[in-house]
């Protein structure tokens, strides 16, 4: 046992257990404690990696977290390593983890990561839309009212959107897509990515919708969809083009350069960008 624990936070094959990394087998095979959102799949998974996991297995999901947090934190504080795996993907992203991450954090304990498989930029990659700028939304609300609420207020949104939805509900999402976003917005439907019956639909958003409606997809569903075009003479606001300027600047571009790109960007003129970022904010 060392001095201080350490949290780390495993990255897991979405399907393909061939997409385990090294670190993953050997975190898995050497910590004192592996906290598993479903302990049968982690089981299955070491398993199928040939990993004889000798440390104490608990479950940690979501109707546990709560209980079960502060105890892998005095386990923590303790001294003893910790290691945090999900079904599939990076846990804290729309699976259990922040909870832990924050109070691990908040103890004083160290919190590293073995990076692996994320649905997330995998359909992204897939999709064949624009990855160069995109936002990560989860899991649409379940009430329909609320669904459509969530998605007129991300209609007008630029970048390219990624979504989980549960495959009971992704009917209805999609015709809520179509009708908020506009049936012709492109999309993807990612399934079962990494899989045995992975499939990648690229269509329309109303073409995606009655396809979905007719061949009711099952499996894990991940959404991408491309980020609206801007209407003619609107522009982002000021804080939006004074961070865009920063972000190519934080790229290694001069910041005449940086403003020279984004006015072209955005068909504004150079002087009154300079003006922009230059302003007291």
């Amino acid at each position: 046992m060392s001095e201080s624990g350490r949290l780390v936070l495993l990255g897991a094959p979405l399907g393909n257990p061939a997409d385990a990394s090294t670190r993953l087998r050997e975190v898995l095979a050497t910590v004192d404690v592996v906290a598993a959102e479903d302990t049968r799949r982690l089981t299955r998974l070491a398993k199928d990696l040939d990993v004889r996991i000798e440390g104490r297995i608990v479950s940690y999901f979501e109707g546990n977290e709560e209980r079960r947090t502060p105890e892998l934190v005095d386990v923590l504080r303790a001294g003893h390593h910790v290691a945090l795996v999900t079904d599939g993907g990076m846990p804290s992203v729309s699976d259990p983890g922040y909870r832990l991450v924050t109070a691990a954090l908040a103890a004083g304990v160290p919190v590293t990561a073995a990076p692996g498989p994320s649905a997330v930029t995998t359909a992204l990659a897939l999709s064949g839309l624009p990855s160069d700028r995109f936002c990560f939304e989860g899991f649409l609300p379940r009430a329909p009212a609320a669904r459509r609420a969530r998605l007129r207020s991300l209609a007008t949104e630029e970048r390219t959107l990624v979504l989980f939805e549960a495959t009971h509900r992704i009917v209805g999402a999609l015709a809520d897509l179509a009708a908020e976003f506009g049936s012709d917005r492109p999309a993807a439907l990612c399934r079962e990515l990494t899989k045995t019956y992975e499939e990648v639909v690229r269509r329309p958003l109303g073409e995606l919708a009655r396809w979905a409606a007719e061949a009711t997809p099952r499996g894990e569903i991940t959404l991408v969809v491309a980020g609206a075009v801007p209407t003619a003479g609107q522009r982002p606001d000021d804080g939006t083009l004074r961070a865009e300027v920063a972000g190519r600047e934080a790229a290694g571009l001069s910041r005449r350069d940086a403003i020279t790109e984004v006015a072209a960007e955005h068909g504004l003129r150079r002087r009154e960008l300079y003006t922009i970022v230059h302003s007291p904010q």
